[in-house]
């Protein structure tokens, strides 16, 4: 069986970024964009923080950026129990230059003995799966 995102919502998200989850369905990395004045807006609102715009442009980006900080989990929190078995794993920050700055989060994949502030990584998009809690995801490696 399939899953999609919208299937698995959290109550109470405010839905601006919605966009977001359905283009990482789709195996393409967006942010949006200003219509009006082209500043990014991550997270996502349904206003433009500069300039007051209602309408954004969900503008590809290159899944390359540095890692701004991460943190290495040794346990396995209840509401993420399906990552037990990954148990420790590295999650990331990390800031997209070509985004303006924006900042993603993502698991950290490979050789983690090379994690550190300003290490350059590149993305990849995995489809939605149980341990993701049937959201797509984002997954990094540190780029030689």
């Amino acid at each position: 069986m399939t899953y999609s995102f919208l299937q698995h919502k959290i109550s109470g998200a405010i839905e601006a970024d919605d966009e977001y989850w359905r283009w990482l369905e789709e195996g393409e990395f967006r942010l949006p964009r200003c219509a009006s004045c082209d500043h990014w807006t991550w997270p996502a609102h349904f206003r433009c923080g500069q300039c007051g715009s209602w309408e954004f442009a969900w503008t590809p980006v290159t899944l390359e950026g540095a890692i701004f900080s991460w943190t290495r989990s040794w346990y396995a929190f209840d509401r993420v129990m399906e990552r037990k078995e990954d148990v420790p794993y590295v999650s990331l920050v990390v800031e997209l230059p070509q985004a303006g700055g924006a900042r993603v989060m993502g698991v950290l994949t490979g050789d983690d003995s090379r994690a550190a502030i300003g290490a350059k990584v590149r993305g990849t998009i995995l489809p939605p799966s149980p341990k993701t809690k049937h959201y797509p995801s984002v997954t990094w490696a540190i780029v030689s």
